[in-house]
């Protein structure tokens, strides 16, 4: 054998040793990818954070090997049939609405004959709502309807949770331990929290007296949120909860909330208000659990952003654009709005210092009360159409905390007007729309 023929051989051999090896990790990677892929899917839609959380505690009861958990704006209704099963957990927002993050899986299953048949899909269904809402859990109504239309196979009849009503949550536990043999955990963890002082926001206010509270654990170790997370507070003797959304950062060694009295239209007290500003007293404890509200975090990249809200919505906003100050973020325009600039301008002092240091770009008010036309918030953002497009058009995220049915409606009506519907739509697919509103 002539050494050239016996180094050809030796080649051959590498070569072939070499293709064997490759498709060896081929099929390897095949195989982990047949066994990685789940085949139940665990599919959110949450406004506030509620519905992510109690599918992220189901998905966690099935185990990473047999779920998926996936946001509504993450998946088509095209790309169900990729798995044996569907978890829907979502909520409603508004009257019957959608949350944000499902618009655009609500307007492709309005075309119900371009979707393809589930007939092969197992389905199951757990709807938020609160039936003080005239479509209570209308979104998830509509959505069990057009699963049902589309031949879907119900393993059990959609849960319908009213307000966080611990019986149909254990109803939910008692279906996916059956079906499943995944037992959820749908407690509510509340602790106890100390209040370590309160102070009156708004005296001389034609409205309700707001307070400023400030708790810390009253147990061992740290507390942890991040600004946009909302505080559950149970109130004695009614044992409902209230939720707030939280005015400060972990940094700032308290959490805040800024509370307003309430009245019926008897003119008696809230319960929960009225425990939190004059019977609970400093040194108190309350118990409280901080949910995580991620839809409604501040990015951490250095983006524009657009501060909304009107009452007691600056709470949010407060927190937010203090996170945007400790991640040195400036480029940051609030627009607020309330009755009386004398006395209503909640964290008045606080945000005119940052827009004078330019920590605010720019800092837009409507107080409705202090001139003889009423100027709303809404209109503040009509009369800066131009501004508002071009901070989007540079990839702005838009905040909006406070009143669902008078600020946050009008604030819509008014970005739909300015951006028309291309702009809106776009808005809402890159995430920039956020909404805490209540």
């Amino acid at each position: 054998m002539t050494i050239q023929l016996a180094a050809a051989i030796t080649l051959l051999c590498a070569w072939l040793a070499l293709v064997w090896r490759t498709l060896r990790k081929v099929r390897a990677a095949r195989a982990r990818g047949a066994g990685d892929k789940t085949d139940i899917a665990v599919i959110y839609a949450s406004q506030t954070g509620t519905a992510k959380d109690m599918a992220q505690r189901s998905a966690e009861a099935l185990g990473p090997r047999r779920a998926t958990l996936l946001a509504m704006d993450r998946i088509g209704p095209g790309q169900l049939l990729d798995y044996k099963a569907a978890l829907f957990i979502v909520s409603t927002y508004g009257e019957g609405d959608p949350p944000d993050m499902a618009q655009a899986f609500h307007a492709g299953t309005l075309d119900a004959a371009s979707a393809a048949r589930l007939e092969s899909l197992d389905v199951a269904l757990l709807a938020l709502g609160d039936s003080s809402y005239r479509h209570y859990c209308g979104f998830g109504r509509s959505l069990g309807q057009w699963l049902e239309r589309q031949g879907a196979n119900f393993l059990f009849a959609p849960v319908l949770v009213d307000r966080g009503a611990p019986e149909a949550l254990l109803a939910w536990q008692r279906h996916m331990d059956k079906h499943f043999q995944a037992r959820v955990d749908t407690a509510e963890h509340y602790a106890d929290w100390r209040l370590l002082r309160r102070r009156h926001m708004n005296p001389g206010s034609a409205g309700g007296a707001c307070h400023e509270l400030a708790l810390e654990p009253a147990g061992p170790g740290p507390a942890s949120w991040s600004a946009g997370d909302i505080a559950e507070v149970r109130i004695p003797g009614d044992g409902r909860r209230r939720e707030y959304s939280i005015a400060s950062t972990p940094g700032e060694g308290a959490l805040h909330l800024l509370v307003r009295q309430h009245t019926d239209a008897g003119g008696r007290p809230g319960a929960g208000s009225h425990w939190l500003t004059r019977e609970l007293r400093t040194g108190g404890t309350l118990r409280l659990r901080i949910r995580e509200n991620a839809l409604f975090h501040v990015p951490a990249q250095p983006c524009p952003a657009i501060f909304i809200g009107n009452g007691t919505g600056i709470a949010g906003l407060r927190s937010l654009l203090q996170a945007r100050m400790e991640q040195g973020h400036y480029e940051n325009w609030l627009v607020f709005g309330e009755r009386q600039q004398a006395h209503d301008f909640h964290y008045g002092d606080l945000l005119r210092d940052w827009h004078a240091r330019r920590r605010i770009q720019r800092l837009d008010l409507a107080f409705s009360r202090d001139q003889a036309q009423k100027h709303y918030v809404h209109h503040l953002l009509r009369n800066a159409a131009a501004e508002l497009r071009a901070w989007i058009a540079r990839g702005a995220i838009v905040y909006v905390c406070g009143s669902k049915d008078t600020m946050a409606r009008d604030v819509d009506h008014a970005i739909r007007d300015i951006l028309g519907a291309e702009g809106y739509a776009a808005l809402l697919e890159r995430g920039g729309y956020k909404r805490d509103v209540y």
